[in-house]
């Protein structure tokens, strides 16, 4: 589940993690109360008015201004607010902005440069540890510092059982080039960073840029923030923070329906029980001539009622040209899934357009090929793993 920047920074600052303050606000009015009440706060003269999206590179959409009176936080929010903003990390038509965070300066003049860095916290699924992946390079996208200076990107790897060590923390901040109080501060935005990251359940902390003041001070300027999904059963107050309006639709309604489905671009829609088994049958899609519409697990309850929300999902996609049901009957018996595939059919009468094959093996499976073929519906079924490969790229053509 991802979260937007001012609810991350709220988890950041409530493990205390120093962070760029600021107040959302849902309209022009609420742009301008939200500064003036930041300016009493901090003091702060000018504000930064930042679209709150679930994408990257917002500025580079003109998603991120700076205001230096309050007629230009009016007027800036109100362009902001109701665009459709659009980042290298969105579709063409961008996202739709529905609220602003209104933040304080803080680049304020001081004894010293400030300095942007980069760091996030994640799993390096490699080694099964957690990793802190951090650059001098703040600001940029780090896939850019990467490809063209991948020196310039240091990572530390922490054992779970030991958790972050005092010397880890510090040789980050060592390796970022500071001393002295900085230094210090680094080490403690750190450990704070990462004590946040285990104790919230997340599997992502993203903070580009890390900014050190020119007092000196260690602060998160951003934060990109994904909870684990699986974690949100004991996580009641961040399940809240979902917002749906920033998800796509149609797995947002699949979730309703306790359908674990993901959207992709392709034009053969898949209704898969197994996780695994749904992997390997986008590959036989792909080798047949297709692409994967979808990934859509119906788990082990293939019953009518479940295949006809499920054909409803994938229909919803306007790109599917035809439709691969691939079920293999362990926990359940593949007769009852292809009764449930001819009656979900029967119910749903003109709604289904597009060609459909079905492949059903394990329990029952020939006399689940039977009512398939007796049921007088413009159902393809096939046994083999090959055999349903050659009827989409069939009915493809």
């Amino acid at each position: 589940m991802n979260l937007h920047e001012y609810q991350g920074k709220e988890i950041l600052a409530s493990f205390g993690v120093r962070i760029q303050r600021g107040i959302v606000a849902h309209n022009a009015k609420e742009a301008v109360d939200a500064a003036k009440q930041l300016t009493q706060e901090t003091g702060t003269g000018w504000h930064v008015i930042k679209a709150q999206v679930h994408a990257g590179g917002r500025g580079k959409g003109g998603g991120v201004k700076l205001a230096k009176n309050l007629k230009e936080v009016e007027e800036l929010a109100g362009s902001i607010i109701g665009m459709n903003l659009v980042t290298p990390q969105t579709s063409a038509e961008g996202k739709k902005v529905h609220q602003v965070l209104v933040a304080e300066d803080v680049y304020y003049p001081g004894d010293s440069e400030s300095s942007e860095f980069y760091m996030s916290v994640l799993l390096n699924r490699g080694s099964g540890k957690n990793m802190i992946m951090y650059s001098t390079e703040g600001g940029m996208d780090i896939e850019e510092v990467a490809e063209k200076t991948p020196h310039l990107i240091f990572t530390e790897e922490i054992d779970p059982a030991m958790g972050l060590l005092p010397f880890q923390a510090r040789r980050i901040a060592f390796n970022l080039g500071l001393s002295g109080t900085a230094f210090k501060e680094m080490t403690k935005f750190v450990s704070s960073l990462y004590k946040a990251y285990v104790e919230s359940d997340s599997s992502l902390f993203e903070i580009n840029p890390v900014l050190k003041t020119s007092d000196d001070k260690i602060m998160a300027v951003d934060a990109k923030v994904t909870i684990d999904d699986n974690a949100l059963y004991r996580r009641k107050a961040y399940a809240e923070m979902r917002d749906l309006r920033e998800e796509n639709p149609i797995e947002v309604e699949a979730r309703e329906v306790g359908l674990n489905y993901v959207d992709l671009d392709g034009n053969v829609g898949c209704m898969v029980n197994g996780a695994g088994l749904a992997m390997a049958t986008m590959d036989l899609i792909k080798m047949a001539g297709g692409e994967p519409a979808n990934f859509l697990d119906v788990g082990g309850t293939a019953d009518a009622k479940r295949v006809e929300e499920a054909f409803r999902i994938i229909l919803k996609d306007p790109n599917v040209k035809a439709i691969l049901i691939n079920i293999f009957g362990g926990i359940v018996r593949c007769d009852r899934v292809a009764q449930g595939v001819v009656d979900a059919y029967k119910n749903m009468g003109d709604s289904i357009q597009v060609p459909i094959i079905v492949r059903l093996q394990g329990t029952n499976a020939e006399l689940a090929k039977e009512i398939i073929d007796n049921s007088g519906l413009a159902v393809h079924s096939a046994v083999q793993f090959k055999e349903a490969a050659d009827k989409v790229k069939e009915v493809l053509s």
